[in-house]
């Protein structure tokens, strides 16, 4: 029962539109801008650091509670749904049409509730590495790291499963890749002979 109520917290929580929202407060649609995926990274893209700030806390926040409330109803394992259920919920989310994001920011909060060592790790070497490389290197290098730090705090399992919902974000990515349509189709192409 417990993981029952744990994925339909997440999934819920997941389908809030948080960078969207953000988005739309700043009168821009992120459906519409960018790479048109309603997620913190098209919101830092179309909105700048200053104003997308929000976009990323919310929507880390989301399977952070999410992961809070299934380690309070049951243990790690209904928090790893819950945070997964979350992460599902944002990429299909029920309030937007099924339109969500990739998930990387919900992978990021939740993973403050799986393994709080090796985010912290991750995040301190993601502000170091976006110091002297950017914020696109950093965030990658933080996130691309989590399973070797956890290897070093956590049983085999718990890195195993982050790693499914790693894997997920990568789904994601394949899934929402937008394939550009060839050079003549565009206003901007150049004639030919």
């Amino acid at each position: 029962m417990e993981y029952a109520l744990a994925i339909v917290m997440g999934y819920v929580l997941g389908s809030i539109p948080v960078a969207a929202l953000v988005a739309r407060r700043q009168g821009v649609d992120l459906h519409r801008t960018g790479d048109g995926n309603p997620g913190a990274w098209n919101a830092l893209e179309q909105l700048g650091a200053r104003r997308a700030w929000p976009a990323f806390i919310g929507d880390a926040a989301k399977a952070f509670a999410a992961g809070l409330a299934g380690m309070a109803l049951g243990g790690w394992w209904v928090a790893w749904a819950a945070v997964a259920a979350a992460m599902v919920g944002h990429a299909f989310p029920v309030f937007a049409s099924g339109r969500g994001g990739k998930a990387v920011m919900c992978f990021v909060g939740g993973a403050f509730v799986l393994a709080p060592l090796p985010a912290l790790g991750c995040l301190a070497l993601c502000g170091a590495v976006t110091a002297v490389r950017g914020f696109a290197w950093g965030a990658r290098v933080g996130v691309f790291a989590f399973p070797v730090l956890q290897l070093a705090t956590d049983p085999v399992a718990h890195v195993a499963a982050t790693g499914v919902l790693m894997s997920l974000i990568g789904l994601l990515f394949m899934l929402r890749r937008r394939i550009p349509g060839p050079a003549s189709a565009g206003p901007a192409a150049a004639p030919r002979s």
